[in-house]
């Protein structure tokens, strides 16, 4: 009976509700920034470039994967960055993707490139400072503290 209930928590763990909370493991660095620039569903000129410059402005970061949903324009800003570091763009879902992050990234340096949407899922998620990483050239290091909400390094990247 105990091991019934046990399955019937953990099943009910992983179907928690998009608000529940998650925790940074130790050791886990989460960059994560707005897909660049747009026109329609396409990147544009600036965002091109932008998605370019994203490479130079973590030139001095280690990285040991990269995450975005399976969006063309996510994918488009995330390829200069993937081709510079010779990985592969992991594809998961736009949908509070915070826990999965979390899980697949713990004790690395990961890279989100998101939606406006899932971005604020991430920052709730993880009671991150307001406010996400909303604008183009947003680019923030989120990390976890020893106390209280994350630790949030603000940058600028591209033109």
């Amino acid at each position: 009976m105990l091991t019934r209930r046990l399955f019937v928590l953990s099943g009910l763990a992983a179907c928690a509700p998009a608000g529940t909370r998650v925790a940074i493991p130790p050791g886990t660095r989460l960059i994560i920034l707005r897909h660049a620039d747009r026109t329609g569903e396409d990147l544009n000129a600036k965002g091109i470039a932008r998605a370019e410059a994203l490479a130079t402005a973590l030139a001095d970061v280690p990285i040991d994967a990269i995450y975005a949903p399976g969006i063309k324009r996510n994918l488009d800003t995330a390829a200069p960055l993937a081709r510079a570091r010779g990985l592969e763009i992991q594809r998961i879902p736009a949908e509070s993707p915070a826990a999965r992050l979390m899980a697949e990234g713990a004790g690395k340096t990961i890279v989100w490139i998101g939606n406006k949407g899932n971005l604020q899922s991430i920052w709730d998620a993880l009671a991150a400072p307001e406010p996400p990483p909303l604008e183009y050239g947003d680019l923030y290091i989120v990390e976890r503290a020893r106390i209280g909400s994350p630790i949030v390094t603000r940058r600028r990247f591209g033109p």
